[in-house]
């Protein structure tokens, strides 16, 4: 897999429209992203509906009927498309209407500019590293470096989306997930007996297996891996190979079945993918901020959707996806502040 670089969003890039912003009657002549393409039928006659993006954002096509699908042809998931066209709406949400759509002829490619991003993660790095590095236990601090001291993980960590579809989707989405249930599992370890280092170290380990699991060259998709094992029992062989390939194990055996049980039980239930349920204090405070940055980061995509709502109103037009199709409302109040 090719590596990426993490580009902001909005860096100087010609071809780079924000999609956010198009408002229905804007004209579009870019380079885009195919991704996906659901094939429909009314009535007995199929047609297309595209889904194009980068690093903006995506938008819905109108529909390519019948007549259209030829124009298609050669066409696939996670292919970069010249086109053409006006951004309209349907009931309510925006479609890209296209006059034009050929595949394009780029000799190189930065994804970082066509798929989603969270930008510069420098930062990040500097608050984990910082908290890592401050823990006080050796063993733990050295089989956490077994991984975070591996620039070939680094690299592949600050890539890696926190989902495919969901909460973090974009490239650095893992590293920014990873700061964000680190705060919030700081803090809440801070008011109760838990052992606060044992809770970050669960908080770097916990998703580790996602970088064997999905894959982000042009495409978010599960890898073959990810498909037959799942991130969450990826990362427990992860840990379990890197600890064993050792010489000499940074930590005792009992030391590593409890980090064991921290990746294996954090999304907290069985029906969740978790093969075992949290036992510990430390595993049940790491799968609530887990869950706490996963549904807090869905909410905040969900209101800065414009699709969502009908011009000026507060509430949803419907129950949306992201949040259990749950209605969501973008009411803001001054307070009396100026």
């Amino acid at each position: 897999m090719t590596l990426l670089s993490l580009p902001a969003p909005s860096s100087g890039h010609d071809s780079t429209v924000d999609l956010v912003s198009l408002c229905p009657g804007d004209q579009l002549d870019t380079t885009l992203r195919i991704c996906g393409i659901e094939q429909r039928f009314a009535g007995d006659k199929p047609f297309a509906v595209l889904t194009v993006g980068n690093c903006t954002g995506e938008l819905a096509t109108a529909p390519f009927w019948t007549e259209e699908l030829p124009r298609l042809a050669g066409l696939g998931k996670g292919q970069l498309v010249d086109v053409t066209g006006e951004l309209t709406t349907y009931r309510g949400s925006r479609q890209l209407r296209i006059s034009s759509i050929a595949r394009s002829q780029l000799s190189s490619i930065d994804w970082g500019l066509f798929l989603p991003s969270v930008g510069d993660v420098s930062g990040y790095w500097k608050i984990l590293d910082a908290w890592r590095h401050a823990i006080a236990g050796p063993r733990l601090r050295d089989t956490l470096s077994l991984f975070y001291d591996d620039p070939i993980f680094r690299q592949r960590y600050q890539e890696c989306p926190a989902s495919l579809h969901g909460h973090h989707s974009a490239l650095g989405g893992l590293l920014r997930h990873t700061w964000e249930v680190a705060g919030i599992a700081r803090a809440v370890s801070r008011t109760c007996p838990a052992d606060c280092d044992l809770v970050l170290a669960g908080v770097l380990l916990h998703d580790i297996g996602k970088i064997a699991a999905y894959r982000w060259d042009g495409i978010f998709e599960y890898t073959t891996p990810g498909h037959l094992q799942g991130h969450v029992v990826l990362g427990a062989l992860m840990l379990e190979n890197r600890v064993r390939g050792r010489e000499q194990a940074p930590c005792t055996d009992e030391e590593l079945l409890t980090l064991h049980h921290l990746i294996l039980s954090h999304h907290g239930r069985l029906e969740y993918g978790a093969p075992v349920q949290p036992m510990t204090l430390e595993a049940e405070i790491l799968h609530y901020a887990d869950n706490a940055s996963a549904k807090s980061a869905s909410m905040a995509d969900a209101l800065t959707d414009t699709d969502n709502f009908t011009e000026d109103e507060v509430v949803s037009t419907r129950g949306v996806w992201q949040v259990e199709r749950r209605r969501i409302c973008r009411a803001v109040h001054h307070w009396g502040k100026l």
